[in-house]
């Protein structure tokens, strides 16, 4: 496997272009299945996840063209028929996301059977959210030799649904399903996360009719069909919370560009609590820290608006040399704190407490080898590598390749010493 190194303890200046959002590129990929004519998406990452999805969807029947551009990928998806209905384990387990086409093939083709999913190792994140949700609106499903069987052979009828909790992944599938059934459908307890507002918007411009976008109670009153579209996915608010958290770690001045402020702002809130910089402006986000040393600040992980868990781990790194001892409690997922040992490899003082994680601050951190345990603890240890003395090598990075675009570019373009040694 290949390896990062990072020879740390400097400065990051300059401006990193944020690319599209991995959380909302591949629902939007999805969404392809829910038509036979074209959906053209823009802006899309160039990530191992969305090949895995396209490699899927080629399974099912949709023809994937690819361009390059500037600004990430140009995708081109037709699906004229589904020619299986099958998403077979194989590819499935590999990102969790892939078990979204439950939704739109039970839609389209009033039947399916999906691998139960897969993905990083942060917590059992179970499915029955979903197939609750699908039965409601009419579906049969059954377990079999780790797949969902789902039928629903007078098609999906409308329904109104009220999650027990907030759901990222039900919301995505539910709300793509009843865009094609017959009735309304009311989501209540819908997740907010801007990925869910960039779908909804994608799927009206395909002629579905949804009220509440942004909000959570969401009405879709489906119709027989949708048509193709253009759409430019949104600009990623974990990357750019990330490389603003690398910024606020190594000191300088980073200017994040292309990415709305407010879908971040409590990352970028708890950054100017702990003393660093930040200065907004239309599609662009100034990082800055003079020196001085950043202060401990408690964080609480939470549904959107709030703190999101993706950026848990890459704060975690951040509190490590900061002034004070920090709290961090993870509320999402239950087994999210696997970068702790290695963190303490870099010589930080971390002690867990159930869900709470005790951050004492140490005065540096000192180059280690390393191992990522899954996408966000990946980032973490390279912010982390960033400001330790001496070189990092950090081991599985085809976590990183996972979730971020270019990441080894970005960083060096603003003075980071980072480099890729291949296998």
């Amino acid at each position: 496997m290949d390896t990062i190194h990072i020879r740390g303890n400097r400065r990051l200046n300059g401006v990193i272009p944020i690319s599209g959002a991995k959380n909302a590129a591949l629902p939007l990929m999805i969404a392809a299945l829910l038509t036979d004519e074209t959906l053209k998406l823009t802006n899309v990452p160039r990530l191992t996840d969305v090949r895995t999805l396209a490699k899927l969807l080629g399974v099912l029947g949709t023809d994937v063209q690819r361009g390059e551009t500037a600004h990430g990928d140009t995708l081109a998806l037709t699906t004229p028929e589904i020619v299986s209905t099958l998403a077979p384990y194989e590819i499935v387990s590999q990102i969790r996301a892939t078990f979204w086409v439950l939704g739109p093939l039970l839609a389209r083709c009033r039947t399916a059977k999906v691998s139960l999913p897969g993905g990083c190792a942060i917590g059992a994140r179970p499915v029955d959210l979903y197939l609750k949700g699908l039965q409601k609106m009419g579906a049969e499903i059954d377990l079999v030799e780790g797949y969902v069987l789902a039928k629903a052979p007078n098609g999906l009828k409308g329904a109104v649904i009220r999650s027990p909790i907030v759901s990222v992944g039900a919301t995505h599938t539910l709300l793509m399903a009843a865009t094609l059934a017959d009735g309304e459908t009311v989501l209540e307890n819908a997740a907010r996360e801007p990925e869910i507002t960039d779908l909804a918007r994608c799927l009206v411009a395909m002629g579905a009719k949804i009220e509440g976008i942004g909000t959570s109670t969401l009405r879709i009153e489906g119709v027989e069909r949708l048509h193709g579209a253009t759409h430019n996915v949104v600009a990623d608010r974990i990357e750019a919370g990330t490389y603003a958290i690398a910024a606020a770690m190594t000191g300088g001045e980073v200017t994040l560009d292309g990415v709305d402020a407010e879908t971040f702002d409590a990352a970028l809130s708890v950054l100017r609590a702990a003393g660093a910089g930040v200065d907004a402006s239309q599609g662009q986000v100034r990082i800055f820290r003079n020196g001085e040393r950043l202060q401990a600040t408690d964080v609480v992980t939470q549904v959107f608006p709030g703190f999101p868990t993706d950026l848990q781990a890459q704060f975690m790194a951040l509190m490590t040399t900061a002034e004070g001892e920090s709290e961090i409690t993870e509320t999402i997922f239950e087994n999210r704190f696997m970068h702790v040992q290695e963190l303490a490899r870099f010589g930080a003082n971390i002690s867990l407490h159930g869900d709470k994680a005790l951050v004492h601050g140490v005065d540096k951190l000192t180059a280690a080898p390393v191992m990522a345990s899954d996408l966000r603890a990946s980032a973490a240890l390279v912010i982390a590598a960033l400001a330790a003395e001496g070189e990092t090598t950090i081991n599985r990075v085809y976590h990183l390749d996972r979730g971020f675009d270019r990441m080894e570019e970005k960083l060096s373009a603003c003075g980071a010493e980072i480099w890729r040694a291949k296998a």
